[in-house]
């Protein structure tokens, strides 16, 4: 029998700030000095800089310590220890697990996982689906080709950990996918926005079966921002009639963050476990008010094989000035992550985040869940094109659905676009992570 109080930690979820601050300083010190010991890749850094675990005594102190980024990584893999390179902390006979990065913005990183780090990992998500209310009760349908992308196989773990009963559905298509959830009746899944919303298309349009109709009460997403972009989110519960999550993780970082049941428009950082810093995108100083974007800095606090120690995630956040109903005092970030800083681009010499377009598209009626976007140079001038898809039957509403684009996109992100309208089916579609952004300018 499994308490209802094993993933609901009263005594980590709701410390105090003061107390909360003093574990992730005495955390941070800790695996500080593990990466400076182990790590060959980590003490040239720390050297380099003229730090040593001995500098860190108030929790200040934290932000002197060299960040690490991706291209840094990929520096050192496939050299010895062979294929993770000197980051690796550990004997290799000590890795456990093999992950690398999805690779949507450059060349793979390699990610060794010892047994203890995977524990970790389920861990983690184990109570990203407490929160969520995942109970032992709930049969929870996976549909996601397990692979080397880490994805949800710490879901699939953290789900048998709390005691669900798991269905994966790697090897199916989507209508067999579809038809398994008809046949097994699961009342949980999880996948990104991306797919969630093309799996209930699928359904309704190839199937004839109304999604809504098939039992799931709880979806978890992951991988994209979509489940904390409000009109996404609507249409996610509204397609499936369940209440959709999102959460926030990466492969070399872990799963740092979660949204409750309580919905609150913002995600809890999982203060236990991480240390989340904001740090302002031009000056490079760090933010602890709220109202302020930046891009976060982390620090896995327990990950041992290759430490993750103020990793610059270039993820686009910003704190959320207000409580949790739920009761945790970790603190949370407003509208989950919203970007990349890599993904902000300057369009017509106004910076623009792809994420708004998402909000604008999938908040007017009359139009399907896929979009593209085309930025062009043409000579001195650029341009934006965006391709949309028609629902059936709003063919006479064209120019009222064009207007209602162009206005909202002119007030969401200052630009003007041409608009390209498809028929449903015609555009692209993605299982993972999507790529709905295409910038040409920087072929030409």
């Amino acid at each position: 029998m499994i308490s209802e109080q094993r993933y609901w930690n009263p005594v980590l979820e709701t410390l105090p700030r003061e107390k909360l601050r003093a574990l992730q300083l005495k955390k941070f010190k800790s695996i500080f000095q593990w990466a400076y010991d182990n790590s060959r890749f980590h003490r040239s850094i720390y050297d380099g800089a003229g730090i040593t675990p001995a500098d860190i005594q108030k929790f200040e102190d934290i932000r002197h310590v060299p960040k690490v980024e991706k291209s840094m990584m990929r520096c050192i893999q496939c050299k010895d220890p062979f294929p993770y390179g000197e980051c690796l902390c550990l004997p290799l006979e000590e890795v456990s697990n093999f992950r690398q990065t999805s690779g949507t913005t450059g060349q793979p990183i390699y990610q060794a996982d010892s047994l203890q780090d995977w524990d970790w990992w389920s861990e983690c998500w184990a109570f990203i689906l407490w929160a969520q209310g995942y109970r032992p009760a709930d049969r929870v349908f996976i549909p996601f080709g397990y692979n080397i992308f880490v994805a949800f196989w710490a879901g699939h773990y953290a789900a048998e950990k709390i005691g669900c009963e798991v269905v994966p559905g790697g090897v199916l298509d989507t209508q067999a996918r579809i038809l398994k959830i008809q046949e097994l009746k699961p009342t949980a899944m999880m996948g990104t926005p991306t797919y969630m919303l093309g799996m209930a298309d699928t359904a309704r349009n190839k199937l004839g079966i109304a999604p809504e109709t098939l039992g799931i009460k709880r979806i978890t997403c992951a991988g994209e921002p979509g489940a904390s972009v409000p009109a996404t989110k609507k249409r996610m519960e509204e397609a499936w009639n369940a209440k959709v999550f999102d959460h926030a993780g990466a492969t070399e970082i872990g799963a740092w963050s979660y949204e409750c049941t309580e919905q609150p428009g913002a995600i809890h950082v999982n203060e236990a476990m991480f240390l989340v810093e904001i740090e302002d995108i031009e000056t490079g100083e760090i933010i602890e008010e709220p109202g302020l974007r930046g891009k976060m800095v982390v620090t896995a606090l327990d990950r041992m094989a290759m430490p993750c120690v103020r990793f610059d995630s270039k993820d686009v956040i910003e704190w959320d000035p207000n409580p949790c109903a739920c009761g945790r005092t970790f603190r949370m970030i407003k509208g989950g992550v919203v970007g990349r800083v890599d993904d902000i681009t300057k369009v017509k010499g106004v910076l623009l985040a792809p994420v708004a377009i998402e909000e604008v598209v999938r908040g007017i009626e009359g139009l399907g869940n896929e979009y593209e976007v085309v930025v062009d140079k043409h000579g001195d001038s650029e341009t934006l094109n965006l391709k949309v898809e028609l629902l059936p039957g709003n063919e006479n509403n064209i120019k009222r659905i064009e207007d209602q684009l162009k206005h909202q996109l002119r007030l969401k992100t200052n630009l003007g676009y041409s608009i390209e309208f498809h028929e449903l089916g015609k555009l692209p579609r993605y299982e993972v992570k999507a790529r709905r952004f295409k910038d040409l300018r920087k072929k030409a």
